[in-house]
């Protein structure tokens, strides 16, 4: 790590915020050439986001392949999220088809462990200037462009000046308010509360989601023997939640079908969580400017998809616009291209998501596909590669799988039909 006597004031990329997102990008910024100055408010190198799924989706895995982190994070004991869902029609329980290839995966792991392992791969990465304790207060811009911050730092106000300016820093992104980017809100009708436990054993160590319609709940290993295990009901039970916090949300979990033995386990944790986490999206780029993670775009907590976006938002940044931030080739050009393939990739789930923030039940198509898949293997791996965000809704809906979701539900209701009349 760079101290700031020693840092010079002039980069290439300057990013505001060094959790997942940020470091990503530091990391994968400077590793094509580009002399990047990571700036991090917080002062502790150990610090972490505590309201999180802990789950990074697998469609991130090549993230952190290339970042040179899947070794360690198997070291520290990220538990492979491998997943079951339950349904009104039965728990969904995917597996690899018998001769084919493993599902792919990814990690289920704390923020307390992953967090300060990716800021310690960014801090060691030649041309990353790791610079703690320094807080974003203003953009420097000229002629309409962000050419660089100011920032509050342990030795008095400094200014940073750079080709491009990331904001990482957020689904309330200062950077991105400084910038006069709006955010587009969507309303979230869930609440949500997790907590971690210990001897809280899950059928075949795997991870489980309940969809309750419009209630939901997961239960996550995650490293060194802790569960993560959440609830998140619709606002209209918030004030019943509010009375009794542990009491309610002891009851919710009892009351899972085929419900984890939380009576028996041990709760290591306060209980963590927000009553008001809305959707937000944002335009990804304006003139010397990116937008990555959350300060982009906000899913939904419930599906977990936070960590894995952050990650591959910060690697399709780094991929389109290191050459030019590096001044080898047109910034804006480069700018345009991220924010074709950010929108291309996530709007979609974005779109479904908001969708199903709603707190409504599921829709036909929904019914339809949710209830062939506890019924037919193949259509569990289709709806696992959709969940693990390697596939988008269009694929996931398609035709084909449409016509194979009927023609299960339609042999299961024959057979039940017949089993009834016999």
């Amino acid at each position: 790590m760079t101290s700031p006597e020693s840092a010079g004031d002039d980069y290439d990329v300057v990013i505001s915020g060094a959790s997942l997102a940020g470091c990503a990008a530091a990391v994968l910024l400077a590793r094509r050439g580009a002399r990047v100055a990571l700036l991090e408010r917080r002062s502790d190198p150990g610090a972490y986001k505590v309201l999180c799924t802990h789950s990074i989706t697998a469609n991130a895995y090549p993230v952190l392949e290339e970042l040179g982190l899947v070794a360690a994070l198997e070291k520290a004991g990220a538990v492979r999220n491998e997943a079951r869902w339950w349904t009104r029609w039965g728990w969904i329980e995917p597996h690899a088809a018998g001769g084919g290839p493993a599902l792919p995966y990814a990690y289920n792991v704390r923020r307390s462990t992953l967090d300060p392992m990716i800021r310690a791969r960014a801090a060691e990465t030649p041309g990353v200037d790791l610079l703690l304790g320094h807080r974003v207060t203003g953009l420097v811009r000229e002629a309409g462009r962000t050419v660089g911050v100011r920032a509050s730092t342990p030795e008095g106000e400094r200014e940073f000046r750079a080709r491009l300016v990331v904001g990482a820093d957020g689904k309330d992104s200062a950077v991105a308010g400084f910038a006069g980017v709006p955010a587009k809100v969507h309303g979230n009708e869930r609440f949500g509360y997790l907590a971690y436990f210990r001897d809280l054993p899950l059928p075949g160590g795997m991870g489980q989601t309940w969809f309750l319609e419009p209630d939901m709940a997961y239960a996550f290993p995650n490293d060194d023997g802790v569960t993560v295990l959440a609830v998140l009901p619709d606002k209209k039970r918030l004030p019943e939640f509010r009375e009794d916090l542990e009491g309610s949300f002891l009851a919710f979990v009892r009351a899972l079908p085929e419900a984890p033995p939380v009576d028996a386990a041990r709760r290591v944790s306060k209980f963590i969580g927000t009553v008001d986490y809305p959707l937000h999206t944002r335009k990804p780029t304006a003139p010397g400017l990116a937008l990555i993670g959350d300060a982009a775009l906000t899913g939904d907590p419930l599906w977990g998809v936070g960590c894995g976006w952050a990650l591959q938002s910060a690697k399709w940044l780094a991929e389109a616009v290191a050459p030019a931030a590096a001044g080898r080739g047109d910034l804006d050009k480069a700018l345009a291209s991220y924010a074709r393939q950010h929108g291309r990739r996530l709007r979609p789930h974005q779109s479904l998501a908001v969708d199903f923030a709603s707190s409504r039940p599921f829709n036909p198509a929904e019914r339809l596909i949710f209830s062939a898949a506890a019924r037919d293997t193949s259509l569990a791996r289709h709806m696992y590669l959709f969940a693990s965000r390697l596939i988008g809704p269009l694929r996931f809906l398609n035709p084909v799988v449409v016509a194979r979701a009927s023609a299960v539900n339609l042999r299961h209701r024959r057979a039940a039909a017949a089993a009834t009349a016999g």
